[in-house]
């Protein structure tokens, strides 16, 4: 037992400090997840103005410039700004929520930063370390389902239908107007960019279907890859739980719904009349898609902690994707489905 006390106070002095910006909510989840680590002590939570029991509060953003990593997790519009500040004051890594900017001045500063400082941020893209993103590797180009040819997917939950979501920042149209695509669309770009590369064609319709709040709680995206892949992604914060993808190629195709996903082929199926009939599942796999985001969040998080333990930079090409994304979805956001007209 004593060996164990003397353990434990070793592991607290050698803790290496961790800053937050943010405390509810999604921060709350990622306070939970780092204090899970005896590597790591919060020393400090900023909020400007707040003064909250039971958190290590400081409403001086000063206070955290000497902390080892600083985690981000603040209302979309404020990043640029936090970044900006603890770049040019700091030599702390840091852990930032997407989307990482929202405005073609927080993008430019993000390009024409130096190399060394691009490899101090981490931008939390956590479904590239979901089990989503092991099959897509799996199966993309595999001899199963042949060439990925278009790709469905529809995310959704009632949240804008709850009285809370109407004292949310994201139902805050002025500062938030596209926070459908920045909290929910984006982390499924994200992940067909970094799977399938860049885009060559994009468009969007944005909808406010519960009429509660002023910004979009739903949305529509059409993306065409340079590979000829065709993405729709269909996220609301308006109709019922709802999470399914469906993944056609040249040779078969894989359905998620219901927590199992369904790999058939192939192509060349037929009846006894020699009609062509849906190929036969030969492959299933169980996976609940909310427990794969919240265990990818977790990953990432572990992801960027080990980086601060180790003091190892990111790869300058995990920024690169991430800008990448970051600048498509405010390209999407400026764009718009044509009204036409049919006599």
């Amino acid at each position: 037992m004593k060996d164990i006390k003397s353990t434990h106070v070793i592991d607290v002095q050698m803790a290496n400090k961790i800053g937050f910006i943010g405390y509810r909510n999604h921060a709350k989840k990622l306070i939970d997840i780092v204090n899970k680590n005896n590597y790591f002590k919060i020393t400090h939570v900023y909020h400007p103005s707040k003064n909250i029991e039971g958190l290590p509060i400081t409403n001086n953003l000063e206070d955290l410039y000497d902390c080892d990593g600083i985690i981000i997790s603040s209302p979309n519009n404020t990043h640029f700004d936090y970044i900006k500040k603890i770049i040019e004051n700091s030599n702390s890594m840091i852990f930032c929520e997407k989307p990482p900017v929202t405005s073609s001045e927080g993008v430019n500063y993000l390009e024409n930063m130096k190399d060394n400082d691009k490899s101090r941020l981490f931008f939390n893209f956590n479904l590239r370390y979901s089990k989503i993103n092991d099959i897509l590797k799996e199966f993309s180009n595999s001899k199963d389902i042949g060439n990925i040819v278009q790709i469905n997917i529809i995310t959704s939950q009632g949240l804008a239908f709850k009285q809370k979501y109407l004292k949310d920042w994201r139902a805050d149209g002025e500062n938030n107007l596209h926070n459908i695509i920045e909290n929910s669309a984006i982390h499924w770009i994200d992940l067909m960019v970094y799977n399938f590369g860049k885009v060559s064609k994009a468009n969007q319709l944005p909808r406010l279907i519960s009429k509660n709040g002023t910004s979009y709680d739903t949305n529509l995206i059409n993306l065409e890859f340079k590979n000829e892949i065709v993405v729709s992604i269909f996220t609301s914060y308006a109709t019922p739980l709802i999470d399914s993808i469906l993944i056609i190629g040249t040779n078969g195709l894989i359905i998620f719904e219901d927590e199992e996903m369904n790999i058939a082929y192939p192509r060349d199926t037929f009846d006894d009349n020699g009609l062509f009939k849906k190929p036969e599942t030969k492959k299933k796999i169980h996976l609940n898609l909310q427990s794969d985001f919240t265990n990818s969040i977790v990953e990432s998080v572990n992801f960027f902690l080990e980086h601060v333990k180790n003091s190892e930079k990111f790869n300058i090409n995990y920024f690169n994707t991430c800008l990448y994304s970051n600048k498509l979805v405010l390209e999407i956001e400026k764009s718009e489905m044509k009204k036409i007209k049919i006599n």
